[in-house]
């Protein structure tokens, strides 16, 4: 491909927003940590930062020659991703612009793998030339390499960054000395490649995926196997643990986001999310939504607890938006809030309910929305009071389990506005 060209639980659900932008497959996703951003990778030589809360495109990376297989958020900031073009790049953002920091040369073939480890200060990298290496994030230089029999897929950093689990072409596991790039032992269980690996934060526990249909659950230190995760009809592509460590998710060519107790190895929700390959999933920092990159160019949200999918772009035409023209102080604020809730009760459906008689609602009461379980079981009145604890505290603390993405508004005289337009103006539709 040259440069440039390019559930609902049980059915695939409504249109709402996606992260659109791509030319080509999306090929991995992920979270900054303060969950505020993400960044996905795509074949079409590009990299993209979105606004998480707005679903809105921040910036784009363009400096690889090649399809980009992986991009990763440092701790500080900075965001590393590798490509077909076998060199690894370090981003330093700048608001919305974005520089590139370093490049990291050395491979002879297409990195697939990357990691980030020693809080940030040192990256992995694995290669289909069965090359693992070892960078100093701050020189771009190269710390260590790592010789393997195959080409690699994936790596991990486990056992408390004391080792590194690097899955390749064939059906084993190797686990290597991050210091020493010395030979540990070897996880034998798949039947056939690996193709991702993700370890808990602690490093104790070690999630693969395969092409043999299967997700495994491993122990980081003592490489005992734990669990084998089968529900998927084809290829898994990419794995994740949620922050609390209690379940997995994971995604595949079938299309499928599945959500995995780890205790029990059952799944407890399955999302058919795309009807193109799924190839990397992504968990938010809150444990609340699920991020899916796929063959189709996009990458959706879901709330993991519901199985819906989030977003903000339904189409709106025919329906009044007098916040465009208001010169109320709120109007402005507002227009947040109008990509995910509509003022009218017969609208388009969109990812929140709607705002007609907002003021003087009992929550969680909109007739035909599938509110979430944190919803149904409060019980106040929407008024300035209860809107302005929402955004002055965050949708994630006022109503924990929401599926409302985190948005807060810490400037006082701003959310007053705010919560004053909404009075406004949804007083004027019931």
């Amino acid at each position: 491909m040259s440069k440039g060209a390019v559930l609902a639980l049980t059915a695939l659900a409504p249109a709402h927003a996606d992260l659109i932008g791509h030319g080509g497959m999306v090929r991995a996703v992920d979270f900054s940590e303060d969950g505020q951003r993400v960044v996905t990778a795509s074949f079409d030589y590009s990299a993209i930062i979105w606004d998480f809360v707005d679903q809105q495109k921040v910036t784009v990376l363009e400096g690889h020659e090649g399809p980009v297989t992986n991009a990763r958020f440092l701790p500080d900031g900075r965001v590393f991703t590798t490509g077909d073009d076998m060199v690894g790049i370090i981003w330093r953002m700048d608001g919305e612009e974005s520089r590139i920091d370093r490049r990291l040369l050395g491979h002879t073939h297409k990195i697939m793998a990357a990691g980030v480890f020693d809080g940030g200060r040192q990256l992995v990298t694995g290669s289909w030339d069965k090359t693992v290496r070892i960078w100093n994030s701050r020189t771009g230089k190269q710390v260590r390499t790592i010789k393997l029999p195959v080409p690699v897929n994936a790596v991990a950093i486990i056992d408390g960054e004391k080792s590194i689990a690097v899955g390749g072409h064939d059906n084993v596991i190797r686990i290597y000395d991050l210091r020493t790039g010395r030979s540990q032992g070897k996880l034998e269980g798949h039947k056939m490649g690996i193709t991702e690996l993700r370890a808990d934060p602690g490093g104790g526990r070690l999630l693969s995926s395969s092409i043999d249909k299967t997700l495994r659950l491993w122990d980081g230190r003592t490489l005992r196997h734990l669990r084998v995760f089968e529900r998927h009809n084809s290829q898994v592509f990419g794995v994740r643990f949620t922050p609390d460590g209690k379940y997995a998710v994971s995604g595949g060519r079938d299309g499928y986001v599945m959500i995995w107790d780890l205790d029990t190895g059952k799944p407890t929700k399955s999302i058919k999310a795309h009807e193109k390959i799924i190839w990397s999933v992504a968990v938010s920092p809150d444990g609340r939504f699920v991020i899916s990159g796929s063959s189709d160019e996009t990458a959706r949200i879901w709330h993991l607890a519901t199985g819906d999918r989030i977003g903000g772009h339904a189409d709106t035409t025919g329906e009044a938006k007098p916040w465009l023209t208001s010169q109320h102080p709120g109007a402005s604020m507002f227009r947040k809030c109008a990509r995910c809730h509509g003022l009218i009760s017969n609208g388009v459906q969109r990812s929140g309910p709607h705002f007609k008689g907002l003021f003087g609602r009992r929550v969680g009461t909109v007739d035909g929305y599938r509110y979430s379980k944190a919803l149904k079981e409060r019980d106040f009145i929407w008024n300035k009071e209860t809107l302005f604890r929402l955004f002055d505290e965050g949708p994630d603390k006022f109503l924990p389990g929401t599926k409302m993405p985190v948005q807060r508004v810490t400037d006082h005289e701003k959310l007053t506005q705010l919560v004053d337009y909404l009075e406004q103006l949804t007083g004027a539709t019931r």
